[in-house]
């Protein structure tokens, strides 16, 4: 349709009419939620135009990957249109700036975490003798690979609780982005570890009577091993190494005494937890 040169960078731009049969979302972004798409559907429907083109650049077998579009182009499909209008990028590295691309549906913590993980098995596919640490930009935060590699193994895991944990203690390093994954799939497996431990402290404290649902973010929070470490002003140096903090709190699960817990230190967590909802 025509050329121009995007105002910020100056990067020449297609605009173009594609058939909808040639576009894919990037194989790394998260799920399709139906629900969300068809509710999108409806929505342009009811606006009477596809207003918000796809971005595109070139992807694997001849197809065009969107970084950014999966629930439009989805969306589009559900209304029937057969052609679809895109932004063509050369820059193929758009294909992994998903975290900043895509907002029209806001990432959670198993959202991203996912992605990134994805995005990284990608890289590692291509471009594995890198350093993780080069990646840092497109990744954002270093406990979203390991995260995500829980999630993979296990959808309904409550990641949110062992975050604060893992900013404390996970940062990217300079091993090969291969060897890093390795690495970072022992660290998913002694947390999925710690967590089958935490849900036998629950279960334990629920024999007890306690049925506040801040059960396990505070049986997580007292067996973090760094929760009282308080970073240097300007320091990204983690709390502890990510192995030796592991080790940690797994041994701290493992002392856990239900006993201890009391219903009014419970009832304090929990309305400290309200009150920064």
């Amino acid at each position: 349709m025509g050329a121009y040169r995007e105002p910020l960078s100056g990067r020449a731009l297609l605009l173009a009419v594609l058939p909808i049969g040639t576009l894919e979302p990037t194989p790394f972004q998260r799920d399709l939620s139906p629900t969300h798409a068809r509710r999108l559907a409806e929505k342009i429907e009811e606006t009477g135009a596809f207003l918000d083109p796809l971005i595109v650049v070139r992807g694997a077998n001849g197809c065009w990957w969107t970084p950014n579009g999966r629930h439009r182009l989805a969306a589009a499909k559900f209304l029937g249109l057969k052609l679809v209008t895109a932004l063509i990028s050369p820059d193929e590295s758009l294909a992994y700036r998903i975290l900043a691309l895509n907002t029209e549906k806001a990432h959670n913590l198993k959202d991203r975490s996912l992605e990134v993980v994805r995005m990284a098995r990608s890289l590692a596919a291509r471009q594995g003798e890198k350093p993780e640490s080069q990646f840092a930009e497109l990744f954002e935060s270093a406990e979203l690979l390991t995260l995500g590699l829980v999630y993979e193994k296990n959808a309904r895991f409550g990641g949110g609780a062992y975050s604060p944990f893992l900013k404390k203690v996970d940062r990217f390093n300079d091993q090969s982005l291969t060897k890093s994954l390795r690495a970072r799939t022992g660290y998913a497996a002694r947390l999925q570890e710690i967590d089958t431990a935490v849900k036998r402290v629950v279960s334990g404290l629920a024999e007890r009577g306690f049925k506040s649902p801040y059960l396990r973010n505070y049986v997580v929070a007292r067996v973090n091993p760094v929760r009282f470490h308080k970073a240097k002003k300007g320091s990204t140096a983690p709390a502890m190494p990510i192995a030796q903090a592991l080790t940690r709190m797994s041994a701290a699960v493992r002392r856990f005494d239900v006993r201890s817990v009391s219903h009014a230190e419970l009832a304090w967590v929990a309305a400290g937890a309200e009150s920064h909802d």
